[in-house]
């Protein structure tokens, strides 16, 4: 999909001269760090950047578009190299400005969407690296070296990012990786009204993801969940949700029903290159990764996204308050 801006060499060096001036660890200090972002956003960012994210969030609002690119964002200039053992570790220890995290905290406080981060994952971060990991590899996460199914984001979690925002730090040009999004309502446009009423009732599981495993053992599946809620919110991960033991047998109809919606639904696809933005609806569609060519599976595995999950707006967040660990707003004990 074509960028919705793509920022002049001299629009990025202008965000990147004013977002520089920030010289707070984001993972040690993260209040600091945020107050100090949104400083910057209220004595005024350049135009350009202002300008772009008022377009976005005013599409988001009138339902126009849930995904949106944004090309040539300034990122750090001097980017370590991650090993595949413990790539965070990695990062602590040898990042040492903090401009791509900037730069996203930014684009949240502008869009008024609120940073959510999961004090079980990675720390507590509010920025994690979408990173291939040595004992992820050939699994179903985003950690992982492979292509990923269509899903959402932590599908089987009670709390759930509203939008996912990914920014291109290391994306080798030689390799074709690509994320494609499927809008909730052109799912429902492929469905009967019957079989969207069997999806609307809670009659549907998920699997908790390998990670969210990792961090607590007890983990096994989702209590029954509905698949569409709201307008047209989706809560699916393909190929893993599945009816529930206790489900009327329309449910596995209506669950076929949906798999086949889905692969005539219209995809929206864009490769992320390096200093992209690419920004969409977690609740409100599915999204994926494919590798369309590997040309050398070494170099396809040092792709580095730096990512942030949201919340659609600050209303959303106070939902959760009750929720929030270390007295940090935004992270959740999920």
């Amino acid at each position: 999909m074509q960028p919705i801006h793509t920022f002049s060499d001299t629009e990025r060096d202008d965000i990147r001269a004013a977002l520089g001036s920030i010289d707070v660890d984001p993972y040690s200090e993260y209040p600091a760090f945020a107050a100090a972002v949104a400083d910057l956003v209220r004595d005024g960012l350049p135009a350009a950047l202002v300008k772009v994210a008022e377009q976005i969030r005013g599409e988001r609002e009138r339902g126009h578009s849930d995904v949106h690119a944004l090309r040539n964002c300034p990122i750090d200039e001097d980017l370590p190299h991650l090993s595949h053992s413990n790539p965070q570790a990695d990062k602590y220890a040898a990042k040492k400005t903090h401009l791509g995290e900037a730069f996203l905290a930014a684009f949240a406080l502008l869009t008024r969407t609120p940073l959510l981060a999961y004090a079980t994952r990675f720390n507590g971060d509010f920025f994690t690296d979408v990173f291939a990991i040595d004992k992820y590899f050939g699994k179903q996460t985003g950690y992982s070296d492979g292509e990923l199914v269509f899903h959402n984001d932590r599908t089987a979690h009670p709390v759930r990012a509203d939008f996912i925002t990914l920014l291109g730090m290391r994306c080798p040009p030689e390799e074709m990786t690509y994320t494609a999004f499927v809008d909730g309502r052109s799912l429902l446009a492929g469905l009967t009204d019957e079989e969207v009423a069997v999806l609307r009732e809670p009659h549907f599981v998920t699997p908790f993801d390998v990670v969210s495993r990792d961090n607590n053992n007890t983990l096994t599946e989702s209590a029954s969940h509905v698949i569409f809620e709201n307008d047209h919110s989706i809560r699916y991960l393909d190929t893993h949700t599945t009816v529930a033991r206790t489900a009327p047998p329309e449910a596995k109809d209506a669950l076929l029903a949906l798999k086949n919606a889905l692969a005539r639904a219209e995809r929206k696809r864009h490769r992320i290159l390096e200093g992209d933005l690419f920004t969409f609806a977690n609740q409100d569609g599915l999204h994926n990764r494919e590798l369309i060519e590997v040309v050398d599976i070494e170099r396809s595995r040092s792709r580095w996204l730096l990512k942030t999950y949201a919340f659609r707006d600050a209303a959303a967040a106070d939902r959760h308050r009750h929720r929030w660990l270390d007295g940090i707003p935004g992270r959740v004990g999920d």
